[in-house]
């Protein structure tokens, strides 16, 4: 599998303003994206006051929630303290484990950081657009906070995307915790969170069998669904690696369909044969998926509602 860029991401190309050296750039490169991702930005954004699902104190509170998981990104990376404490790989393991379930997670697990887990280029921010990410720390710590249900019933509407809001702040939390704890004992750890990942967590969650991704591109895990929010503190701290589930999602997901069916915009496939980025898995069409999230004024959640692992 190669490395993605995240320049790709239609995350990062929302943010590309038009006449900036990021924009004039990337459509340089990908001018077939360029017609519809204009198109998209003229759209409200998310929580816009014009959107069918708005509401007053709702879109306040995720407004506030993503500033300040905006204003944590500074806290990502850090030195590592100059005295380096030697420990057991089997004791540092487990106490990282019960730092993540303390702090809140309801699944943790580490696995081995292969390269192509991590994207090959920066692009959600001006400030490092394009920065090729050299620094790739081998043993990665990936834990999933639960999603309420209540709350993502109402997907598409506001409490659902206040809910995303919350558990993404929440994750971030989380991996500052463990970020700084292990750098407190002499070695390097990066967290990564909403808007300052370097990796493809969903990925990353498969591999250290949290659990595996479905049709709709989602993590699925046993005990939660997709109804859960991904969280990553890599390191360089030799740890004990979680071994990947052995079972395959792919014979349930071909036999169920219903995110596709329900999915307002067909952006979930709903034939076989696809790949994403050259693996053989569904493939989501991510400028429709974002184009209702726009057209609506939420991060929808539809299809990690009607998933019947949600309800498990």
């Amino acid at each position: 599998m190669r490395r993605y860029d995240e320049r790709n991401t239609i995350f990062a190309r929302m943010n590309y303003e038009a006449g900036t050296p990021e924009y004039c750039d990337y459509y340089s490169r990908h001018p077939e994206l360029k017609e519809i991702d204009d198109e998209l930005r003229e759209r409200p954004d998310l929580c816009d006051r014009n959107s069918p699902s708005y509401d007053p104190l709702d879109a306040s509170e995720v407004s506030s929630n993503f500033s300040l998981v905006a204003s944590l990104r500074s806290l990502c990376d850090g030195k590592p303290s100059s005295e380096k404490l030697h420990v057991d790989i089997t004791t540092a393991t487990e106490t990282i484990k019960r730092i993540a379930i303390d702090s809140g997670a309801e699944l943790v697990a580490i696995t081995n950081m292969k390269p192509e887990f991590y994207y090959s280029h920066r692009g959600r921010h001006r400030e490092n657009y394009g920065d090729e990410i050299s620094l790739r720390l081998p043993f990665g710590i990936v834990f999933a906070v639960e999603l309420d249900g209540e709350m993502i019933d109402a997907a598409p509407a506001m409490p659902a995307m206040v809910e995303s809001s919350r558990k993404y702040l929440k994750a971030a939390m989380i991996g500052l915790t463990i970020s700084y704890f292990i750098r407190g004992l002499g070695y390097s750890a990066r967290n990564h969170m909403d808007g300052n990942y370097l990796a493809v967590l969903p990925i990353v969650g498969a591999a250290a069998g949290l659990g595996l991704i479905g049709r709709h591109g989602l993590l699925i895990s046993s005990s939660l669904g997709p109804r859960m929010k991904l969280g990553l503190v890599t390191t360089e701290m030799p740890l004990k690696c979680t071994p990947p589930l052995e079972k395959n999602l792919e014979r349930f997901c071909s036999d169920c369909g219903i995110c596709s069916r329900e999915c307002p915009v067909s952006a979930i496939p709903g034939c076989e044969g696809q790949k994403a980025n050259d693996t053989p898995r569904w493939k989501v069409d991510h400028e429709l998926c974002y184009s209702y999230w726009r057209r609506n004024g939420t991060d929808c959640g539809i299809c990690i509602r009607v998933c019947p692992f949600s309800r498990v």
